[in-house]
């Protein structure tokens, strides 16, 4: 074994053992950036390239999330500005790649993870949009209690309008008027018509490729959230980097807004 590998592994496993027993995050938000970047970095003739290298390392984040304890993870594959203004070519690589990881890696036997999906998938193309809803109905019977979420076509606004007219529909059924609702509303009201009701906030938001910003990433949701930026692009997150994340997160004392 190399002499870097040893050190790696020695420095993975010294990270573990601090983290024995502080407190870890239930729900983790990946801001996966980078991927486009890191295949330039490596002297790739295709940039899209990265696309693919990026969504075979999401498997590798679930599999540090189990060791972890973590149950819930929320991924951001694809924004509706990166449907929009990517061009086209890059768009149908990239939808191909999701619909082979989502069938090749979180459909398959050997996984645990429930999938649940937060966007607009109509704005999809049909073949992803079948992957997806193929993949939330295969895993939905499972019972290992963890929950991967594919943000895809997903925007943080729209979800708060989406919810807010389902909400205003579903008052307007039960025969409210816009008056009792201006009386009565509450964030809980608003909450459970979001894209992840019933699942925790999460904790621990990450944003890879040394950009700070959420980027229209569950906005009402991380409200609270920690948030931590890695410089590495996403292909290039290591575990180390996730363990440091993990560490950043026990070190704070979180005050939700106190």
């Amino acid at each position: 074994m190399p002499l870097r590998d040893l050190v790696y592994r020695l420095y993975t496993r010294r990270l573990r053992a601090q983290l024995v027993g502080l407190p870890m995050p239930r729900h983790v938000g990946l801001i996966i950036d980078g991927n486009r970047r890191w295949a330039r970095q490596m002297g790739m003739a295709n940039p899209s390239l990265g696309h693919k290298h990026g969504a075979e390392h999401i498997d590798d984040l679930l599999r540090w999330c189990e060791t972890a304890g973590i149950k819930h993870v929320t991924v951001f594959l694809c924004s509706t500005e990166n449907l929009m203004r990517r061009g086209d070519a890059e768009v149908a690589f990239l939808m191909d790649v999701i619909e082979q990881f989502v069938a090749d890696k979180l459909t398959s036997e050997t996984s645990g993870w429930q999938v649940h999906t937060a966007g607009m998938l109509d704005v999809l193309p049909d073949s992803t949009s079948l992957a997806l809803k193929e993949a939330v109905a295969a895993t939905r019977d499972r019972t290992t209690g963890a929950h991967v979420t594919l943000a895809i076509g997903y925007g943080g606004r729209q979800e708060v309008i989406d919810a807010i007219v389902a909400l205003l529909y579903e008052q307007a059924a039960a025969g409210s008027t816009l008056t009792d609702l201006a009386q009565t509303l509450t964030t809980a009201d608003v909450a459970r018509h979001l894209y992840t009701a019933g699942q925790p906030d999460p904790d621990l938001v990450i944003r890879t490729s040394g950009e700070q910003r959420l980027s229209n990433f569950l906005l009402w949701q991380s409200a609270y959230s920690e948030l931590y930026f890695c410089e590495a692009y996403w292909p290039a997150f290591r575990e180390v980097d996730f363990l440091r994340a993990l560490r950043s997160y026990a070190a704070r004392g979180r005050r939700y807004g106190a």
